[in-house]
């Protein structure tokens, strides 16, 4: 094919024929919130808008029924763009999904007529429950990248970053149980759940003075009784524990175990410690690729001011982090104007329409589809993704 700004040229006046479609694609993911493993409005939207423009698209892939798989071109380089689209319990899209699904699907339809010439296979993949059900490393495990040799996705923020810190994390959740009696007339045949949660809280509470830096531990009681005059006899709740690796996680973990079996022994009560999830790990960026993204963004008007400052980086947990010690990827932050606002706020949720989160879309979209004709036109990086990360 031709040199690869005029290639670049052709998938930006993609992106801005389909402007208004993927606009209303990110306003109709966004006005019907579905949490995770739910999304079955907004998988069949991405679906149908791939469809529409030429892919060959499979529902419901991987045995995940909200997973969606979508593939153009044919050529040896194997590229995974991925669509998030669930969305976050009371507050709905506030960490800006829809913008995610409909840039990765912008991205894809500018690709799709390019893919054959630059010797690509474009995918686009739908990967519900990112937030707290690790659709993508199930993904992963069922062998939806076991083709691919680079895996890529935006995410809004509020402002442009190249990278955030990921933390590897466990989604547990808690339950204690213990026996219920009238708290007045007979407490001493009760055992409380509910105390057991207080124990393990002021437990975790303590301990926290004592972890190392970048571990967290953070979680919400779901359930603490029925009624202030019966013993509570059930305790449930959900915890995040969260660390700079792999490895520390697996550190951390056992001493906020602890923290729940100390509230257990202290009552009497019962405890079970479930996995809501499989375990996110910490992130690895392709540097090459981060380059490029860059670039591109910064040809667009994008900047990275924070990066260059010092500024800390944002501290986030994904499953695309899992995915980044697979393959080479990237998951860089694009900026919508929050009025102050940050992610998994009500006011976040409310940016990610409007015209800031219109740019960020076919910025994030034109963004990723100039980043994968890098990938697929430079000698030196084409070659290293076809011959794997080493």
């Amino acid at each position: 094919m031709g040199d690869a700004s005029a290639v670049k040229t052709e998938a930006g006046r993609v992106v801005g024929d389909a402007r208004r479609s993927l606009v209303a694609l990110s306003e109709r993911i966004h006005d019907r919130p579905e949490l995770c493993f739910e999304e079955v409005e907004a998988a069949a939207a991405v679906a149908e808008a791939l469809a529409d423009g030429g892919f060959d698209v499979s529902t419901g892939v991987y045995d995940l029924p909200t997973a969606v798989e979508a593939r153009a071109g044919s050529g040896p380089l194997s590229i995974v763009i991925c669509a998030e689209y669930d969305a976050l319990p009371g507050i709905g899209h506030a960490c800006g999904h829809n913008l995610i699904a409909a840039s990765a699907v912008g991205a894809g339809l500018a690709l799709a007529p390019l893919a054959d010439d630059l010797g690509l296979t474009v995918t686009v993949l739908g990967t519900p429950a990112e937030e707290g059900g690790g659709g993508k490393v199930f993904l992963l495990e069922r062998g939806a990248f076991a083709h691919a040799h680079a895996a890529m996705m935006v995410h809004p923020w509020p402002e442009d970053r190249l990278e955030a810190t990921c933390l590897a994390v466990d989604h547990m959740a808690i339950r204690y149980l213990g026996r219920d009696a009238h708290a007045s007339a007979s407490p001493e045949k009760g055992i409380n759940a509910g105390d057991a949660f207080v124990v393990a809280q002021v437990a975790i509470g303590l301990i926290r003075q004592h972890l190392d830096p970048g571990d967290q531990v953070h979680g919400i009681v779901e359930k603490g009784g029925d009624a202030p005059n019966i013993v509570p006899k059930e305790a449930t709740g959900r915890y995040m524990v969260r660390a700079r690796s792999l490895a520390d996680l697996a550190k951390l973990r056992p001493r906020i175990e602890r923290c729940f079996e100390a509230g257990a022994l202290a009552t009497g009560a019962s405890l079970e410690i479930t996995d809501l999830s499989p375990t996110y790990s910490h992130f690895e960026g392709d540097p090459a690729l981060t380059a490029r993204w860059r670039a591109n963004a910064e040809d667009l008007g994008r900047s990275y001011r924070a990066d260059e400052d010092g500024s800390a980086r944002p501290t986030i947990s994904t499953d695309m982090a899992n995915v980044s010690l697979a393959l080479p990827a990237i998951h860089p932050m694009i900026g919508i104007d929050a009025g102050g606002a940050v992610n998994h706020q009500p006011e976040f949720a409310a940016a990610c329409v409007g015209p800031s989160a219109e740019a960020a879309l076919v910025d994030g979209a034109v963004g990723m589809a100039w980043t994968v004709i890098d990938a697929a036109t430079d000698p030196d990086l084409r070659d290293r993704l076809l011959a794997g990360r080493s």
